[in-house]
């Protein structure tokens, strides 16, 4: 089809939309929708994260925010050109709302919209000063007593949290705290984030030695600052420690280390929070309106408890806790798990001529690095995407467009095909007695990762070990530690030295307990996954990530994270949220999320 014959369709389905939003008649609009249609939205409409499915879910969305919201003059992107393939057009589109302007991406089947993101970009009036709008920097002219850049960045250190109060407080300084703290002071937020290590990055260089980001670069940049072009494909973990620290100097955060949160409560008269921090020995209280807690997707770790740990002559580690392999070089480790950490960590004690065995609890899903890179990230994240022009703000809009109902159906045949590229591998690892598995439905990694965190291994070279038996594997559930090692159910026994505990983490919302109260976290609820009704990811349906970097049950509260794509993209649309608060302009949350489960 021609571009001009596709532009026309797409332009007329666009100025259909924007007269039936015009006129407020969500019926209309709703109209323009397939039977099997998403609309998507990240703040703009909904001042939520929220997937309507279908028509009338559309329109019940429109009705409840057309008079508040006011979303209107959708346009073509310019610059970009709608494509059809395969019977399905795709177009680059602009917008604005009653508060704020946006961009999206839309998709027709047969002449009506199949999907369509929209995603908030600014608010009216409060746009960052970048670009056209950057600082001068310099004053130039002369005043008298006037203070340098570095004196005013030290008078803003030492008042706020004392003199003034910040705005937010984020509770935790990795990666997704660092990222949305740089939106924050972007949109001029005052904001403290909080961190108990010495340094920020620290949360990196204290994890065992081996640790590098299992992800490639392209998919890894932090907002307004991207890595390099000579940055290494996979950061080392020491590596990415520096750069947070970098960063946060750069982007002038107010940045609080060694500060621990000792408890946290909501005064719902004043409408704010009252923190108490201990800041390197000086206990300070903070009371700021929003507090967001970015103390990691993972959660608490995930500690078990069996009988007889407390007999035993070794040592026990959580996997969080473990620095790595030097100390154990000709010991016997046993490392129970078999996912992403248990899998380097036992690699690394290989190395170190340690004696290591893993134990397997449950399956476990694995994809070959390369095969990842390039069949399952290469048309978004990698060199040849920069080449053909994809961003990484487009491709972060691409992949966000695919709507969680729907997106295990666009992963199953990249899996698929990993599966019969890497067929030999997988006869290996099944050959050393391995226990395998797809997802659920077959649909690998991301879909696994977006519904439960846990479950996969990105093999850099730990399983070539176990089809060797460089790296023992035993299959079973560990029942009782003795003093000499840990007894499985079947009565196997693991001699050992050291026991490391790759057992995961569990909700985000644990955090909520300890700093603020159970009765709290409750009210929240679990945190992660998408009610898929799979494994670990329990429904019914929610089709958004519960509870992540939206509003929760508990005003002003807020949770933030993910890896380091995530900590990028949706730290905008959580800044937002709470600059337009700030500002007091009117946020009418439609289809907050309900709690079915407590952690």
């Amino acid at each position: 089809m021609l571009d001009s014959t596709v532009t026309t369709q797409v332009q007329e389905t666009l100025d259909r939309l924007n007269a039936a939003l015009e006129e407020g008649d969500a019926q209309a609009a709703s109209a323009l929708f397939a039977t099997d249609s998403y609309w998507r939205d990240l703040v703009a409409v909904t001042w939520n994260l929220k997937t309507a499915e279908g028509p009338a879910a559309i329109q019940d969305m429109l009705a409840a925010q057309l008079t508040h919201t006011k979303p209107g003059r959708f346009a073509l992107q310019g610059g970009e050109i709608p494509a059809e393939e395969g019977g399905v057009t795709t177009a680059w589109v602009t917008f604005e709302t009653a508060t704020g302007r946006g961009w999206g991406l839309m998709r027709l089947k047969e002449g009506r919209i199949w999907t369509l993101l929209t995603a908030l970009q600014e608010l009216k009036g409060f746009e960052e000063n970048r670009g056209k709008r950057r600082p001068m920097g310099a004053e130039h002219g002369a005043s008298k007593n006037r203070l340098s850049w570095s004196e005013k960045r030290a008078a803003e250190a030492e008042e706020l949290g004392y003199t003034r109060q910040p705005y937010t407080v984020i509770i935790g300084g990795g990666q997704g705290g660092i990222a949305l703290g740089a939106r924050l002071r972007q949109l001029g937020v005052p904001t403290i984030i909080l961190d108990k290590h010495d340094r920020p990055g620290d949360q990196w260089r204290s994890r065992y030695k081996s640790l590098c980001l299992h992800d490639p670069i392209w998919y890894d940049h932090l907002p307004y600052i991207k890595f390099p072009d000579n940055w290494p494909v996979f950061t080392p973990k020491d590596k990415v420690g520096d750069w947070l620290e970098m960063y946060t100097k750069v982007m002038e955060l107010n940045y609080w280390t060694r500060s621990e949160v000792q408890k946290a409560r909501f005064d719902a008269e004043s409408g704010t929070w009252e923190v108490k921090v201990n800041r390197d020995g000086e206990e300070v209280t903070l009371r700021p309106t929003q507090l967001v807690l970015a103390t990691g997707m993972s959660g608490k770790p995930n500690m078990p408890s069996f009988p007889g740990m407390e007999s035993f002559r070794g040592a026990i580690q959580h996997s969080s806790q473990h620095k790595g392999p030097d100390d154990w070089t000709g010991k016997k480790v046993v490392v129970i798990g078999s996912n992403n950490s248990a899998h380097d960590i036992c690699a690394a004690l290989w190395e170190a001529d340690a004696d290591v065995t893993m134990v397997q609890r449950s399956s476990t899903h694995i994809v070959r690095s390369d095969s990842l890179m390039e069949i399952g990230l290469g048309a978004l994240y990698s060199e040849e995407a920069v080449a053909s022009g994809m961003t990484t703000e487009k491709a972060d809009m691409v992949f966000a467009s695919l709507p969680y109902r729907i997106m295990h159906e666009f992963q199953i045949p990249l899996y698929d095909k990993m599966r019969e590229r890497d067929a030999e591998f997988y006869a290996g690892l099944e050959k050393a007695g391995f226990d395998l598995d797809w997802g659920d439905d077959g649909s690998g990694l991301f879909m696994k990762y977006l519904r439960r965190g846990s479950g996969y291994y990105i093999d850099v070279g730990a399983s070539q070990l176990i089809i060797d038996g460089a790296i023992k594997l035993v299959k079973g559930q560990p029942e009782r530690f003795d003093e000499t090692g840990v007894v499985l159910s079947d009565g196997t026994h693991l001699d050992a030295d050291l026991v490391v505990m790759a057992t995961g983490y569990g909700s985000m919302n644990g955090w909520a307990a300890d700093l603020i109260s159970q009765e709290v976290a409750d009210k929240v609820g679990k945190v992660w996954g998408l009610g898929s009704d799979t494994t670990k990811d329990p429904g019914p349906w929610e089709g958004e990530q519960r509870n992540m970097w939206k509003p929760t049950q508990q005003e002003h509260l807020w949770f933030h994270g993910g890896n380091l794509h995530q900590s990028r993209h949706y730290s905008l649309y959580l800044a937002l949220q709470l600059k337009a608060r700030m500002e007091g302009l009117e946020t009418p949350v439609y289809g907050l999320q309900e709690v079915h489960h407590l952690s």
